[in-house]
C-alpha cells in the first residue's frame, strides 16, 4: 500500500494568534511501486472538487488550497469558514460509525491532536460546529466520500495539526532565529508521526509545501530517517530518497497538486480560525465594540491600539509574536 501524505501550514505571517501545521495522511491501494503519487482529486470524482466552482458543477466537495477557500471575514452571504469546515468535518466524518460529526471547536482539536489551548484568550465558550453548514448537508458530503474512497481503495489513515501558540512560537523563534526554522522543526515532528502509519510493506510518499528559497532539506531529513539521498536538489522543488523505498518531495504551491497537501492546509487554516474566533470572542465581551481581528500585521497593530488601555504589559508579551 502507499501511504501518501500532504503536509501544510497556516499562520506564518501574522503578529496574533497561533501558526499551524497541518498533516493528511492517506492509504492508497492499487499502486504500483515506483509510480508517481496518484492524483486523488480525479481518483475521488466526483465526490471531491478543486474549487468551489467545481463542487458547485458538479455536487462535490471542494478541496484546495485553504487561501482559496477561505471567505473574506466581511461576507455578508455566507459564513467565512463555510468551504473549509464541510472538507474537513466532512473528511473526518467519512470514516466514522454513522458519519459522526464534530459539534465543538474543543471536539475538532481533539480530533486533529491539538490540545486544549491554554491562554486566558483562547480558554473562552467553546464553539458549536459546524459554523457555516447544515450538518445534516455535511454527513451527507461524508457518505459520498466513504462510497467514492471504498471504490478507488483510498482510505484517510490520519488528520493532524500541530499548532504553536505564541508562547511556544516566541520561544522556538528565540532559539532557532528565524520562522522558516520554526516551520521546518514542525514539518520534522510530522514526519516522525506519519512513520508511524507506515507499514514493513508500505511505501511513503510526503509532499510538503516549501517556504522561502531553501532547496537543500537532507539536514532535516537526516533527523527523521536512517537513510537520506538526494535525488534533485533545485528551485523547481527538493525531492529525496529516503529509508530505501520512500520519497520526500517539498516544493512551492503543492496544495494545488496533491490533494492531501490542500487538506493539510485547509485543516491547518480551519483550526487558526477557531482559535482567533475564541480570541475574539474573549476580548469583545471585555470591549463590545472593540472590532474582530485575523491577526495579520496591519490590522493588528490596529487592533492593539482599540484594545490598549485593557491590556497589560504582561498580556502584550504573551501575545505579540516577535517576526
Amino acid at each position: 500500500m502507499l501511504i501518501y501524505a500532504g503536509i501544510d501550514e497556516a499562520g506564518y505571517g501574522p503578529m496574533l494568534g497561533p501558526l499551524c501545521v497541518g498533516m493528511a495522511v492517506f492509504g492508497v491501494e492499487d499502486w504500483a511501486p515506483g509510480d508517481p503519487a496518484p492524483d486523488l482529486w480525479d481518483r475521488l470524482a466526483p465526490a471531491v472538487a478543486r474549487s468551489p466552482a467545481g463542487a458547485r458543477a458538479g455536487g462535490g466537495v471542494p478541496i484546495a488550497d485553504s487561501k482559496r477557500l477561505k471567505l473574506s471575514n466581511q461576507s455578508k452571504t455566507r459564513h467565512p469558514l463555510v468551504h473549509l469546515e464541510r472538507g474537513v468535518l466532512g473528511v473526518l466524518a467519512a470514516g466514522r460509525d454513522a458519519h459522526h460529526l464534530v459539534a465543538t471547536d474543543s471536539e475538532l482539536f481533539a480530533s486533529l491532536g491539538v490540545p486544549e489551548p491554554t491562554h486566558a484568550w483562547y480558554a473562552s465558550t467553546q464553539t458549536a460546529l459546524p459554523l457555516g453548514n447544515d450538518a445534516g448537508t455535511v454527513r451527507i458530503d461524508a457518505a459520498q466520500l466513504q462510497g467514492a474512497m471504498r471504490r478507488s481503495g483510498v482510505r484517510l489513515l490520519g488528520m493532524s495539526v500541530r499548532v504553536f501558540d505564541e508562547t511556544e512560537y516566541n520561544g522556538m523563534l528565540s532559539r532557532v532565529r528565524s520562522k522558516s526554522r520554526v516551520i521546518e522543526h514542525a514539518l520534522g515532528e510530522q514526519l516522525g508521526r506519519v512513520r508511524r502509519h507506515t507499514g514493513s510493506a508500505d511505501e511513503l510518499r510526503v509532499v510538503a509545501d516549501r517556504q522561502g528559497a531553501r532547496t537543500m532539506y537532507g539536514d532535516l531529513l537526516a533527523r527523521c530517517f536512517d537513510r537520506v539521498e538526494p535525488l534533485e536538489e533545485s528551485q523547481r522543488a527538493s525531492r529525496y530518497a529516503v529509508d530505501g523505498r520512500h520519497r520526500v518531495i517539498l516544493h512551492s504551491e503543492a496544495e494545488d497538486a496533491h490533494l492531501p497537501v490542500a487538506l493539510a492546509s485547509m485543516a491547518a487554516k480551519l483550526t487558526r480560525e477557531l482559535f482567533m474566533v475564541r480570541f475574539n470572542r474573549h476580548w469583545s465581551e471585555r470591549i463590545p465594540e472593540l472590532k474582530p481581528t485575523a491577526g495579520y500585521v496591519q490590522d493588528a497593530r490596529r487592533w492593539l491600539r482599540d484594545a490598549g488601555p485593557l491590556l497589560t504589559a504582561a498580556d502584550r508579551e504573551a501575545m505579540i509574536r516577535k517576526a
